[in-house]
């Protein structure tokens, strides 16, 4: 996982980002990467450096993150479908130190994904 959590210059603005929503919990704006059509990322203004350490007290944080993932893919179109997926250290994916979700669509997705 990167050492510099990159997210954290997303949310100050010292990093531009093609934001898809803003609100004073999260952030969405879309991946310089994108692995589907639609590729965003939903991330809250609160530092969570992964899954494993959310607490009892992040449980509404987590899921705001979520349903506005549901509001940007309405936002977006994906009325065929979308995934959500939430990767957690290094071994599930996780390259940036910042909790976060990735909202993917605008193609058919395959399973298994890995």
């Amino acid at each position: 996982m990167l050492a510099d959590n990159i997210f954290l210059k997303v949310l100050d603005k010292t990093i531009p980002a093609k934001v898809a929503y803003e609100d004073e919990r999260c952030l969405a704006f879309h991946d310089i990467r994108p692995q589907a059509p639609a590729h965003v990322l939903v991330i809250p203004r609160k530092e969570i450096r992964t899954l494993d350490d959310a607490t009892d007290a992040d449980e509404a944080l987590l899921g705001h993150l979520v349903l506005v993932a549901v509001k940007v893919a309405k936002q977006l179109g994906l009325s065929k479908g979308y995934r959500l997926v939430v990767n957690c250290n290094e071994d599930g994916g996780q390259t940036v130190p910042h909790i976060h979700v990735h909202l993917l669509g605008g193609r058919e997705l395959g399973w298994p994904p890995g």
